[in-house]
């Protein structure tokens, strides 16, 4: 039997206008660390707006999500038009706010909030599959619009967790380390950087739901 395989959906380089890079990051070596491997895609794709990082003022520049994704992906990323579920035995999502900016609405219009189609048909195809859906930080309130009816966490964030109730999903209150896993619909979720956070927590969390996605691939 051949190595499990992630894909790892990105949403552009940077937290504040794109997939957070600890997070990204940790994720890549948690699968690796777990015996699996991974593959990294983006949606081609401007991003909302570009933030600088030192000042958190926005720049006067526009930016695309794959190109900028590709920074973190060494290179190696595809489209996520290219996606599908029959190559992956499970697909996850890092956070930062390029998951609430990019590949979905969800920190501009919280319930209402509308998701990329390419993020909306990637997570319909593994959920038809029953194949384990992967979210940490705020990226489980993009899943939970998806797939109304889930159980998520994002940690203890009381606005995100009313908009995630708004949208017809359940949420429970976690802390580091601890990984919530919707049994219907295979969705595992933890809450990272939602949480006061060091880079140690971030990889033990990464670590933890990595872990418990692995296990539920290799006891089916």
């Amino acid at each position: 039997m051949g190595k499990k395989k992630f894909a790892v959906v990105l949403s552009g380089c940077g937290v504040y206008d794109g997939a957070e890079i600890h997070e990204a990051t940790m994720t890549m070596l948690s699968i690796i660390e777990a015996g699996a491997a991974y593959q990294c895609f983006a949606p081609d794709i401007p991003q909302y707006h570009v933030i600088n990082h030192l000042t958190g003022d926005e720049m006067d520049e526009s930016r695309n999500v794959l190109i900028e994704s590709a920074r973190i992906a060494r290179g190696d990323i595809k489209a996520l038009s290219e996606f599908k579920a029959s190559d992956y035995d499970a697909i996850i999502f890092p956070g930062g706010f390029g998951a609430a900016k990019n590949l979905s609405t969800v920190a501009f219009d919280g319930a209402d909030a509308t998701v990329n189609p390419e993020v909306e048909d990637a997570i319909k195809q593994m959920l038809a599959v029953h194949k384990p859906i992967g979210a940490l930080c705020i990226s489980p309130a993009v899943v939970a619009k998806v797939i109304q009816g889930v159980e998520v966490t994002i940690g203890n964030d009381k606005g995100t967790i009313e908009a995630i109730e708004k949208m017809g999903s359940k949420h429970r209150v976690t802390t580091h380390g601890q990984v919530v896993h919707d049994h219907k619909y295979n969705v595992f979720t933890t809450p990272c950087y939602m949480l006061d956070a060091t880079i140690l927590d971030i990889k033990e969390d990464a670590a933890a739901v990595v872990k418990k996605m692995v296990k539920e691939m290799v006891e089916k």
